[in-house]
């Protein structure tokens, strides 16, 4: 009878194990606790059942501001960053989480339609800078009601520019209708947005129509596009060409007209591509390249992984920095601009992706 107590009590402590492991939180998710020590230096979080959380090093530091207004008891919500560090903590992240539930605050206010009176901190020739709980924000100049739109002679872009540099410090009632969470950017409007109206108006449009459009504004992210009067698209710099675009500004101006694909139509926002109306340069190595063949590229761009490669207009793949051990490393050893043999070691040409490894 003892021995089956055992078996019983054991299986019941594993069965505790193994539901603890499944809905352990994962990297990204966001969990909440309360506050019990806070250090000079780190802050730790009850996290039960699943253990203690930690927030330290560049995530305490990230988030000093918030942390001077938390006291043991307080009941905080923070990101993973690490699910069990090397000393068993979960480790934690404030400033993500705040950032986290405030995109999703966004989202909200895009479906309640919440009208907030913003300051405009800046303007450039598209149209105006705001700032929203520490976001940034875009109004296009087509979003502008007609008391705030700048009418000027000829169209004039200084002179549009001059007019809307002048509501700068000024407020302005404005509604947020676009998150772009991957750019850290809103979009707004000072329309009224009449729900059925722009129904109407998106029902007009399909996935893989081909529009003549005017560039309404010129954004680091991409370009906005007016599609009809009340109605804008954007084209994210991703999608401005297959070759690797630095500056959407180089490419275009306001009061271009260019042609666009629609290429996503989804919560009232119309996304477009320039690049899909142009020939893909990927499917010339469809059949030709495979993992393992040696070729010549050229370093056209560093980024936190390593070095962009590129063996034509539009076809470019990446050298991992862990082949050279460090970042360092890689940059010292391969050059912008110049030309280097390279091993292929992934080549999907259908998803634009391939990786390569350098050869002495």
């Amino acid at each position: 009878m003892i021995k089956e107590e055992t078996i019983v009590e054991e299986n019941l402590v594993l069965k505790s194990i193994v539901d603890r492991s499944k809905s352990k939180p994962e990297v990204d998710s966001l969990v909440e606790g309360p506050v019990i020590l806070v250090q000079k230096s780190s802050v730790y979080i009850d996290l039960s059942p699943f253990g203690t959380g930690i927030i330290y090093g560049r995530e305490f530091i990230n988030a000093k501001d918030i942390i001077k207004k938390v006291s043991i008891g307080d009941i905080v919500k923070a990101k993973v960053v690490d699910a069990e560090n090397e000393d068993g903590y979960v480790e934690l992240s404030l400033k993500e989480a705040k950032q986290a539930l405030t995109w999703s605050e966004a989202e909200k206010a895009i479906k309640a339609k919440t009208v907030m009176d913003l300051e405009i901190k800046d303007a450039n020739k598209g149209g105006l800078i705001l700032e929203w709980q520490g976001l940034q924000g875009f109004l296009p100049a087509s979003q502008l009601k007609a008391d705030h739109y700048p009418r000027v002679l000829d169209s004039d872009k200084d002179k549009i520019l001059k007019e809307l540099k002048k509501l700068v410090g000024q407020k302005i009632s404005v509604m947020i209708i676009s998150t772009l969470p991957k750019e850290g950017k809103l979009i707004f409007s000072e329309k009224d947005n009449n729900p059925e109206e722009k129904k109407e108006i998106l029902n007009k449009y399909t996935v893989g129509d081909d529009l003549d459009c005017t560039v309404a504004g010129l954004v680091d992210f991409g370009v906005f596009l007016k599609l009809e009067d009340g109605l804008e698209g954007l084209v994210h710099i991703s999608e401005l060409d297959w070759g690797l675009v630095e500056d959407p500004r180089t490419m275009f101006k306001v009061g271009d007209h260019i042609k666009a694909r629609v290429i996503e139509i989804k919560d009232g926002k119309v996304s477009l591509s320039i690049k899909a109306l142009k020939e893909n340069p990927w499917t010339e190595y469809e059949g030709k390249l495979k993992k393992g063949d040696i070729i010549k590229g050229v370093v056209i761009k560093y980024n936190k992984h390593g070095a962009l490669v590129s063996i034509k207009e539009g076809v470019a793949g990446l050298v991992h920095n862990s082949t050279f051990g460090t970042e360092a490393a890689l940059r010292a050893k391969l050059e912008l601009g110049k030309n280097y043999n390279f091993q292929i070691t992934m080549f999907e040409p259908k998803d634009h992706k391939m990786t390569l490894v350098y050869l002495e």
